[in-house]
């Protein structure tokens, strides 16, 4: 695919630019981590994706993790015309919110009650209100790198785009709010006690991505959780798992499957809407009932529980069985350790993991533990190398501090075919 056209891409974002920030609608998109122009997509189907010149890409990003069953899923497209019929919104309660949360609920037993959202952001930012009417209490603790929404509450040393831009905090955030958040480095126990114990009195909740994606694929120590799970019952806090990613992606029951800790409060997106905008925050049933109008903690939005989300997500999470979660996770397996050996073959630093359904990598002789590690990674030489790979067809998230995915459409063909590409492109990048 080298010397790929690019003029169309590149007349819609000057367009774009002059009517929205930047020519996106959210900032990683725009390239900054690795520079040059953005493709824009006419279209996807299955495991691929193709722009507006013409060029077809292998897509791992899959629209940030929604897409298990990867694009245009007829499932997911029989399930949305079917509900369009119908109408498209309502403001009012359908069954298809009440489905979609037994369904939810049926795959994660200790997410006893639920409500539904329109974004990640949402989501998180309404559990930490739940956590802080039920503690009493006022601050956060989470963890640098991990991204947790844009929320004023999240925006210190936070992963995802405000880590591809190289932005500490975010203007906008009044200090006050700010000096709520504490922040400890991932998987470090002894520093996480170190400051749960100067602040033992005013911690709310301990919120974390039991999987890092948002400072690229960043997998938890084993005694990690375990000793968040007891700082926050010591403390009397609560834990919170944010799963917008992890969610239905690193095992069929989520985070309490794979790794055995069982938060109070998670909150889940991505897989769940299908490719459509919805999320969802939840836990024991007693700290659910807090929210309005059941309880005092007051949380709205009009389009929340959208019949189309709903479809789309019921339609997902019915398709996606634990036997099919099992054959992605293996296909998923198969790629990385193909990935490992053609960086060995090639001879760069090369450092990689996965859980489920979910991966990713650095270029690093050293396993990556935490965010500092993530950022001693070669960024000069990711960045070459995601150019060679998007010229060979293959679409890898434009930052080093992102998680990959796959879906139940990548099958051994295109697993093949992409290994090929990767591994050209990593001479490419290190010539």
């Amino acid at each position: 695919m080298s010397g790929r056209g690019t003029a169309r891409s590149a007349e819609l974002m000057a367009r774009a630019r002059e009517v929205i920030p930047g020519g996106v609608s959210s900032p990683v998109r725009a390239f900054g981590g690795v520079g040059g122009e953005p493709f824009v997509v006419e279209s996807g189907a299955g495991a691929r994706i193709r722009d507006v010149d013409g060029n077809e890409y292998i897509d791992f990003v899959l629209s940030w993790g929604p897409l298990v069953l990867g694009h245009a899923a007829p499932p997911v497209l029989d399930a949305l015309a079917h509900a369009m019929a119908r109408g498209t919104s309502f403001g009012i309660p359908t069954e298809l919110e009440t489905e979609l949360a037994e369904l939810v609920t049926e795959r994660m037993p200790h997410v006893e009650m639920l409500r539904f959202v329109s974004s990640g952001t949402e989501a998180t930012m309404s559990a930490v209100r739940v956590a802080r009417a039920f503690t009493r209490r006022d601050a956060l603790l989470k963890f640098e790198g991990c991204y947790h929404g844009h929320a004023d509450s999240f925006l210190v040393r936070a992963g995802s785009g405000v880590a591809t831009l190289g932005l500490p905090n975010s203007p906008g955030v009044p200090g006050a709010l700010a000096e709520l958040t504490l922040t400890a480095p991932y998987n470090d126990i002894a520093a996480t006690r170190a400051i749960v114990e100067a602040h033992a009195t005013s911690i709310a909740a301990i919120i974390v991505e039991p999987v890092v994606g948002n400072a690229g694929f960043i997998a938890p120590d084993p005694a990690f959780l375990p000793a968040l799970r007891e700082l926050a019952d010591e403390l009397g806090a609560l834990l919170i798992f944010d799963e917008v990613m992890t969610g239905f992606r690193v095992a069929p029951g989520g985070a309490r499957e794979r790794f055995g800790v069982t938060s109070d409060l998670t909150t889940l997106g991505k897989v769940i809407g299908g490719g459509l905008p919805v999320a969802a925050y939840g836990g024991r049933r007693e700290l659910m009932e807090l929210v309005a109008p059941s309880g005092p903690v007051y949380q709205a939005g009009t389009l929340s529980g959208n019949p189309l989300a709903m479809a789309a997500g019921l339609a997902t999470l019915r398709a996606l069985t634990p036997e099919l979660h099992e054959r992605i996770a293996r296909r998923t397996e198969r790629l990385v350790q193909g990935f490992r050996e053609a960086a060995a073959r090639v001879g760069v630093p090369f450092t990689a993991d996965v859980a489920g359904t979910m991966w990713g990598y650095f270029f690093s002789a050293e396993p990556v533990r935490d965010f500092a590690g993530a950022r001693r990674s070669d960024v000069a030489l990711f960045r070459r190398f995601f150019h060679a790979a998007l010229e060979r067809g293959v679409y890898l998230a434009p930052s080093p501090y992102e998680a990959a995915f796959m879906s139940a459409v990548h099958g051994d063909d295109v697993i093949d075919d992409a290994l090929a590409r990767i591994e050209d492109a990593l001479r490419a990048a290190s010539a």
